[in-house]
Order: C-alpha cells, then structure tokens, then sequence
C-alpha cells in the first residue's frame, strides 16, 4: 500500500465525469495521517493568469519535483490513494507555510 505525507506534491489521475478517461494533474497532499485510503489534495496548475486571495506562485517548484512554475489554486478534493499515479517531490519550507496560510484563509480557521 502507498503512503503519502503531507505537502508531498504527487500526480492525480482526475477521472472525466462522464468516466472516459482521465486528467493527470499536479497536487499538494494537504492531509496529515489518517488510515482512511482517501487523502486531502489541492491542485496545482501552470497558469498564474486569474489567480484569486490565498493563491500563489511555488518559490521552490523545481526542489518539489515539478518540470515548470507552478501555483497554488484554490480548491480542497479528495481523491482515493489509488487516483495518485505517484509522489514527484515534497514542498519547501517557505511553500510549505504559504499553503497552510491560504488553507486556514480558505477554510476561515
């Protein structure tokens, strides 16, 4: 069985809603350990254009295993370990604090 950690940037494959095929995108696994298989993730994405409060552009995407800049969007999903095609990097420190930040801001916590 896989197991992940929290701010381990993974690939997902995201299924099409109608089932006939799949998207594979980047993500931040922002849930801590739990022996559910289903995990907390929020999306990455190449397009810093539009970015709304609480988004934001990776400092150090290259050390979290990412082929370009990237940036934070705002959104939560859950998704099955088995949906995670696999673990490409882990978040820097500064990246790190930045997410939990617009998590609690998303979140109003």
């Amino acid at each position: 069985m896989p197991s992940f950690s929290r701010n381990d940037v993974v690939l997902v494959a995201y299924p099409f809603s109608d089932r006939t095929g799949v998207k594979v995108r980047p993500a931040v696994i922002v849930s801590g350990p739990h022996r559910s298989r289903d995990l907390f993730v929020v999306p990455l994405t190449s397009r810093a254009d539009r970015m709304v409060e609480g988004e934001f552009s990776l400092a150090d995407w290259r050390s979290a295993g990412l082929n370009m800049a990237s940036v934070v969007k705002r959104g939560l999903f859950t998704v099955h370990e088995s949906f995670i095609l696999k673990r490409v990097g882990t978040l820097g420190t500064m990246d790190t604090t930045r997410i939990n930040e617009s998590l609690r801001s998303w979140l109003v916590l």
